[in-house]
């Protein structure tokens, strides 16, 4: 099992099955992970999924701080 950057749901990963750098996708939010560890293995959000504007919030601090 591997939890999620994104949104912290369990993603059943097979253990045998992965590499270090291979790329999974969470069923629950869509995120792109990248996977850093294989015992026990863990994953990291890909860098395009941390979208930045010129100012360098996310688009989700934008949406919670009232917009842009």
């Amino acid at each position: 099992m591997a939890i999620c950057r994104g949104c912290g749901e369990e993603i059943d990963v097979d253990e045998f099955d992965v590499d270090l750098g291979d790329q999974l996708s969470c069923s629950e939010c869509g995120a792109l992970l990248t996977v850093t560890g294989l015992v026990p293995i863990e994953v990291e959000l890909q860098a395009e999924d941390l979208t930045l504007d010129i100012e360098g919030e996310t688009e989700e601090n934008q949406a919670e701080n009232g917009g842009g």
